[in-house]
Order: structure tokens, then C-alpha cells, then sequence
């Protein structure tokens, strides 16, 4: 197929047109009150070219989504056995930051758009159930074979989703201004320190012992948590910040 030459990231002028003129429809008449015709008449090419790039009228609202979703599943897939996992998820989740980096006018005023139209808002669920699904394949592989690896690996990456998009919708609600990826760093940091340290088993019935890093950040300052196997993730995580004094 001639396509196969192309490099994902590089979008047809045509796209490119389409997008523009359906988002000047959208801002100037209303979402629900633009049409397939009306885009495709201010673009100047004909509803069969619109069909060729996106199957409906929502889609034209997320035109970067599958291209960013193969690029997270591609990182995922390339992923080095000695990766720490949950590093790994949240760096393919900065993957998506990045995309809405690159265009904060257009990420912007999809936000609002998405923000007034009921269906739209349905959709983006969707695309981003389909984010949380990959990065929840990528952790089951990592975790096969463990207790409650399955349970670890849903509860990771919808962390992982529940901390880009809190940092990534406050992002946009000041109209793009500010550090985003410092921002997106700062929530990610959280699951990182939830979730990020592997238990290693423990000499005597295989109880499971974390090791952090100190609050003072010297690397003589270690606190070792021993916790029950089938203690609750948040138990562990109060255990932590209790003995960092943060509780």
C-alpha cells in the first residue's frame, strides 16, 4: 500500500482543511447546528473526502487520537524487561500531553466544545477508556503471574489516566497558560510514589517489604515498611506517608 511510505505524524493538507473549517463551524454556529455538507462546502472538497479521514462528524473533534493511541502502544510494546513499570505508564501518559502541547489554541477550544456538547463528552470517555485500556495491557504483562496482578495492573493505569487528565483539564482551563508537563509531572508523581516501588519478598513467609527514599532526600535516609500480603494498596500508602510524617 502506498500509504505505508507515510510517517503516522505527517497529516494530509486535506485533513488538515477539514478540521480547520469544521472548528470555524463549530465556534461561529454551534456544534450541533454544523453538517457534514457544511464542512466539507467550506473546505472545498466533496463529503467523500471527509469520509476518507474521519467516519463522523465526532471524530473530526479528535483527529490526533489514533495516531497518539498507536505511538503509546508502540512505547508500551518497546519497552525494555528491566523498565520499572509504572514509570513506564506514566511516561507513555506524557505521550498525550504532548499532543495537546503542540496546539494549546486547538486543545483549548475542543475543551470548551467538548465541554457544552452531551455526545461529544460521551466520546471522549471512550477515547479515553481506549488509553486506559492500553496502558492496562501493557501492566498485566508486566505483573502476569503475581497475586492480584490483574487487580494491580486496572487500579495502576486508571490512576495513571483519573492523574493526566486532572492535571491536563486544570491545564486547559487557563486557557493553556502555565508548564503543562510540570503540571502533568506533579499529579503523575503521585501515583508514582503509590504505586511506583515493587514489593520484594521478605525472607520469612514471603511478606512483602517496600523501601522509599527519606523525605530529606539524603540517600543514608531509608524507611522500611513491612505490610501484610493482602493488606489494601490505600492501607499501604497511609502506612508510607504516616511514616514520612505526611499523614
Amino acid at each position: 500500500m502506498s500509504s505505508s511510505n507515510t510517517a503516522p505524524s505527517v497529516k494530509p493538507p486535506m485533513r488538515d482543511a477539514l478540521v480547520a473549517a469544521a472548528f470555524r463551524l463549530f465556534l461561529e454556529r454551534g456544534y450541533e447546528q454544523t453538517t457534514v455538507d457544511d464542512i466539507v462546502t467550506l473546505a472545498g472538497v466533496g463529503r467523500r473526502s471527509f469520509f476518507r479521514y474521519f467516519p463522523s462528524k465526532e471524530d473530526v473533534v479528535f483527529p490526533d487520537h489514533e495516531g497518539c493511541l498507536a505511538d503509546m502502544t508502540g512505547f508500551l510494546a518497546a519497552s525494555a524487561p528491566e523498565c520499572e513499570p509504572v514509570r513506564r505508564v506514566c511516561d507513555a501518559a506524557r505521550l498525550v500531553l504532548r499532543m495537546y502541547a503542540e496546539n494549546p489554541t486547538f486543545s483549548v477550544q475542543r475543551y470548551r466544545l467538548t465541554r457544552r456538547v452531551p455526545g461529544l463528552r460521551a466520546y471522549e470517555l471512550s477515547v479515553v477508556w481506549r488509553y486506559e485500556r492500553a496502558l492496562a495491557e501493557y501492566l498485566r504483562g508486566r505483573y502476569a503471574g503475581r497475586p492480584d496482578g490483574t487487580l494491580r495492573a486496572d487500579v495502576v493505569a486508571a490512576a495513571v489516566v483519573a492523574a493526566h487528565n486532572n492535571a491536563l483539564r486544570s491545564w486547559l482551563r487557563s486557557d493553556g497558560e502555565g508548564d503543562a508537563a510540570a503540571t502533568v509531572d506533579h499529579a503523575l508523581g503521585y501515583v508514582q510514589t503509590a504505586f511506583g516501588a515493587e514489593a520484594a519478598p521478605g525472607a520469612a513467609g514471603g511478606t512483602p517489604a517496600a523501601l522509599f527514599g527519606g523525605p530529606t532526600g539524603h540517600p543514608d535516609d531509608v524507611v522500611v515498611l513491612v505490610s501484610r500480603r493482602d493488606a489494601p494498596l490505600w492501607r499501604v500508602v497511609q502506612e508510607i506517608e504516616a511514616a514520612f510524617g505526611r499523614g
